[in-house]
């Protein structure tokens, strides 16, 4: 399969294909998405709870998403990916915003970069965008500004509040994005933004009438047991299939069923005699 481009992704929107997206954050998981056909992949900062055990993504490091964009993008090399830069990478000033950028570009190779916010945010998205680097904005449920917005909330549900993500998209357009994503929104208002702006608006959590869906693949595969968000579609058990195959490999350990002679190297015919000899010549005595 050939790597699509930002004009792909505005030609699917024109002709009503909707993007089909995961996270991922290892090499086994990036070549599995590879090998399924997905459109795109996200190394979303969620590698913090969902890789790494923490309780939110605010921990999360630029080395971190580093690290694992560089095993994704060994795993997809032919998939467009997109580098989710975590908290502070981008707070602090446009400068700052766009060197942390360019290291996903330059030190793991992906394609563009993702960075939550709106209108606040908007000098860096331009400041990016500028910078020749391809940057889709995220509004409505941020995680990594959860506590401002009062926790792990649907937003947009009341008319102010959809009046301002609706502002927020619009100005994310006009600072050069070339995508957006919505999430935990009702999907009244994903539809309008959808119609309203130029660029493919995407939706996790955010309903259907859109450009495309992305999902957590700890979410979508099981294997995220903390929590499970209401708008996921679990395809896999993966969690409840590893931890079977875990107690069938202990149960066989402990009853001498693994390992069997078909799991073992032996020694080389010819030298068997040889091998007992010298065995013996060094059994302690």
């Amino acid at each position: 399969m050939s790597k699509k481009s930002r004009l792909d992704f505005m030609r699917m929107k024109e002709k009503g294909e909707p993007a089909a997206w995961i996270t991922a954050y290892d090499f086994p998981t990036a070549s599995f998405a590879e090998q399924a056909g997905m459109d795109m992949v996200l190394v979303g900062d969620s590698l913090g709870m969902v890789l790494l055990g923490y309780k939110g993504t605010v921990p999360v490091t630029m080395e971190e998403c580093i690290t694992c964009c560089k095993a994704v993008r060994r795993g997809a090399p032919n998939t467009f990916c997109i580098g989710d830069m975590p908290f502070m990478s981008y707070q602090i000033s446009d400068e700052d915003a766009v060197y942390n950028a360019g290291r996903f570009l330059k030190e793991a190779d992906m394609d563009a970069v993702k960075l939550e916010g709106g209108r606040r945010v908007i000098t860096r998205i331009k400041a990016i965008a500028d910078a020749g680097i391809l940057v889709m904005g995220h509004i409505g449920l941020t995680p990594q500004s959860s506590g401002v917005l009062g926790g792990f909330k649907a937003q947009g549900r009341d008319p102010k509040s959809a009046r301002d993500l609706i502002m927020d998209a619009r100005a994310i357009e006009e600072a050069g994005a070339f995508a957006l994503l919505l999430e935990a929104v009702p999907p009244e208002l994903t539809e309008f933004i959808a119609k309203d702006l130029s660029i493919p608006v995407y939706s996790i959590g955010a309903g259907a009438p859109c450009d495309g869906q992305l999902l957590i693949c700890g979410d979508m595969l099981g294997l995220f047991q903390a929590f499970t968000p209401k708008f996921v579609k679990k395809y896999a058990n993966v969690a409840e299939v590893e931890t079977n195959a875990f107690k069938a490999f202990i149960e066989d350990v402990k009853t001498g069923k693994f390992p069997e002679d078909q799991h073992c190297y032996h020694i080389l015919p010819e030298t068997a005699e040889e091998y007992q000899k010298m065995l013996e010549e060094l059994k302690r005595k």
